[in-house]
């Protein structure tokens, strides 16, 4: 029996078909479950896996999960305003009142939130702004009566509550920090209202009345003022004149003390001058005089030095000249004089050695001196003692 081929590409095309009609059906399944999801900005993604949060998220742009098996939560990051509405507020008086609106403007940090949705779930804003607005609005309007609440403390409502809500948030590492407050003036009865209106009426009425006496008093106290200034100038001026006198009288006797001064150095200075001129020219005179002395004593020992300069370059000329043949001559030369002016005659036995004497000394003969010398002496004496007789 031939085989049949027919059969089999039948089957197989009817297998093709049924697989390319298995996968558009899962392909329109996935499309229809949607495996992506875009976070948007100012947001992180959250993911539920199994019930089980997971430890990461995800930034904005597109991502994709696991359908069926995974749920997403966008959890605002940036600064967002959560507003809290018709809140009511029992006052110490027992009056009730509804605060309107109040916005809590906040920002989670985005390392915290992971941490934050874990503890207290994906509405955490519920727990930590919304709840915590109405207890802290409570807890406020409790310990204060309807006029505190209403008029007298309700500029620092706002800044109580934010410091209240900070305050828990940080005990509990929440991460979420909070930025402002703003807070609506409360709703109250009309009766209420009316009694106030009165009330700031009549306050303000009482505020003209006190501003109008304010404005008397101060124009009393300016007038007093302006008489006490007028009177601390006029007494400042007088004292500034007087001053001025003081000063004028002291700068007189202060001149006069000085021209005393300056005339009574001056006539110091004209006889220290003097005195010093006077000393000067003794101390000149003195100088002089030494200069006088010395050119005397300098006159003097040169003129003995030129006398004795003289005397011995005479006594060296003489002493040159004593030649023998020089004191033969002066002997001859004297002798003959001495012979020529003695008129008198003297005889005697020693005549004749006189003259041999004179002839050995004449002749050269030094012997001879010393006896012609003593003749010589001899004569004199004679001369001396008799008178000379003339021939």
């Amino acid at each position: 029996m031939p085989p049949q081929v027919g059969n089999e590409g039948g089957n197989l095309l009817s297998y093709a078909v049924v697989a390319a009609v298995a996968v558009a059906v899962l392909a329109g399944g996935i499309i229809n479950l949607k495996p992506f999801h875009t976070v948007p900005e100012g947001h992180v993604g959250m993911y539920w896996r199994f019930g089980a949060l997971l430890p990461t998220y995800s930034e904005p742009g597109l991502h994709m999960h696991w359908p069926l098996i995974t749920s997403i939560a966008f959890i605002q990051v940036t600064m967002q305003t959560d507003t809290v509405r018709d809140i009511p507020c029992g006052t110490s008086g027992g009056v009730t009142i509804y605060f309107d609106k109040i916005e809590v403007v906040n920002l989670l940090n985005k390392s915290s939130a992971v941490k934050t949705v874990r503890e207290y779930g994906p509405s955490y804003d519920k727990l930590w702004i919304f709840d915590k607005i109405h207890h802290q609005i409570n807890q406020f309007c409790s310990k204060h009566s309807l006029r505190e609440v209403y008029i007298e403390q309700f500029d620092t409502l706002d800044e109580a509550l934010a410091e209240a809500l900070q305050s828990a948030c940080d005990a509990y590492s929440t991460g979420i920090r909070v930025i402002s407050i703003r807070v609506t003036k409360p709703r109250i009865s009309e009766s209420l209202r009316a009694n106030f209106e009165a009330v700031e009426a009549n306050k303000a009425m009482l505020l003209s009345v006190q501003q109008e006496q304010l404005v008397l008093q101060k124009k009393e106290e300016t007038s007093r003022m302006q008489e006490r200034i007028r009177a601390e100038k006029a007494a400042e001026v007088a004292q500034i004149d007087a001053q001025r006198a003081a000063n004028v009288s002291r700068i007189q006797e202060s001149q006069k003390t000085a021209e005393e001064e300056a005339r009574a150095n001056r006539a110091a200075m004209v006889s220290r001058i003097t005195q010093e001129m006077k000393t000067l020219e003794k101390l000149g005179e003195a100088e002089r005089a030494r200069v006088d002395l010395e050119m005397l004593i300098n006159r003097t020992r040169t003129e003995a030095m030129l006398r004795l300069e003289v005397e011995r370059n005479s006594s060296e000329t003489f002493q040159m000249r004593l030649t023998p043949q020089f004191l033969q001559y002066t002997l001859i030369t004297a002798f003959s004089q001495a012979l020529s002016n003695n008129t008198k005659m003297i005889f005697g036995e020693k005549i004749p050695q006189t003259f041999v004497n004179f002839m050995k000394a004449a002749t050269g003969e030094m012997e001879g001196f010393a006896g012609l010398g003593q003749l010589l002496a001899t004569q004199q004496q004679q001369q001396q003692q008799q008178p000379s007789n003339t021939p």
